[in-house]
């Protein structure tokens, strides 16, 4: 197979040759078809989150086949294509896990983060973690970033609640897809971009988004929550400046930039401020089923396996509006 491997925090990727994969007990063995980029890969990239496993084939919204079965694996079958999200393993016994919030595990892996992800040809993951994708029909290609960018995003927007006028702090890979399933649903998206970004702000609107404007700005009304997809503390204050009160202020990164003070005032009148971390299968279950529902249209940039390093570089400059997905 091949790979492309973090040997260390700062380095570039660098294209390695290896021996397939064997899956263990309760493991199958996955040929990628295609591999999202997630702003996750750069926090591991950069060193910012903590035990990172090093070396990492980074990757975590796989889209591909099953190409071996593990001992004991009877839920999946041999081709059937399937995709591999950021939660890769939980312990089942901590009281995290037994108490349906497997998100919050003791003693979770992550793929792509403290296990080999998909940055690669072939990827080992445990069947239970493993979702079948229907459909194929679909590109596998637009399928990847619902592994990530859509789970994390569907898990923000159900702890948002069910308010009608929805902001989305940070339009990226995550934001394009959340704010078609709002849109869906029938609420009215609002979306904060980097200030003077007029291209990202003409996509927004491009798919259905009421309003678009800088972080630095004000919305036209004040909202019922806000999703903050961008790692940047400074947007708490902004989004709980803009919203009712009352209403949820929901931040969806693993990794944030520190929040700096702000007035109480800002807080008061019973406004929340909420954290998501990682993700359940019952979340991957759930968005899964409903996705071909939606209508959701991925806006793709594809790169080649080898060209890993470039496809990071664009999504740190912010090159290209959707995601970015390798294509093995």
């Amino acid at each position: 197979m091949q790979a492309m491997i973090l040997q260390a925090a700062g380095e570039k990727l660098a294209l390695i040759e290896r021996p397939d994969p064997e899956p263990g007990q309760g493991q199958v063995r996955v040929a990628v078809s295609a591999c999202g980029v997630c702003r996750t890969d750069l926090h591991v990239l950069d060193g910012e989150l903590p035990d990172i496993k090093y070396p990492i084939i980074p990757g975590h919204e796989i889209v591909g086949r099953v190409e071996a079965l593990g001992a004991g694996v009877t839920s999946l079958r041999i081709g059937q294509r399937v995709g591999i999200p950021w939660l890769g393993h939980t312990c089942g016994h901590c009281p995290y896990c037994r108490t349906a919030r497997e998100n919050l595990c003791d003693a979770p892996l992550f793929t792509g983060y403290t296990r080999d992800g998909g940055f690669a040809t072939k990827t080992v993951a445990d069947a239970q973690f493993v979702f079948p994708m229907s459909g194929e029909e679909d590109d596998d290609a637009a399928l990847a970033p619902l592994l990530c960018a859509g789970l994390i995003g569907w898990r923000s927007l159900v702890m948002a609640g069910e308010g009608k006028r929805l902001g989305l702090y940070g339009f990226g890979a995550a934001a394009h897809i959340i704010a078609q399933v709002a849109r869906w649903e029938g609420r009215e998206v609002f979306a904060f971009t980097s200030p003077g970004d007029t291209r990202t702000q003409s996509f927004a609107r491009e798919l259905g988004a009421a309003w678009a404007g800088g972080s630095d700005q004000m919305p036209p009304e004040l909202l019922d929550a806000a999703i903050i997809f961008a790692p940047v503390g400074a947007l708490v204050p902004a989004s709980l400046k803009a919203v009712k009160k009352g209403a949820r202020v929901v931040c969806a990164g693993i990794h944030m930039s520190d929040i700096p003070s702000f007035p109480y005032a800002l807080l008061w009148e019973e406004r929340q401020l909420l954290s998501v971390a990682n993700l359940t299968r019952q979340d991957g279950e759930d968005f899964l089923a409903l996705a071909p529902r939606m209508g959701i249209k991925t806006q793709v940039t594809r790169y080649a396996l080898k060209d890993a390093n470039r496809a990071l570089a664009d999504l740190r400059a912010g090159a290209f509006e959707g995601a970015a997905v390798l294509i093995p």
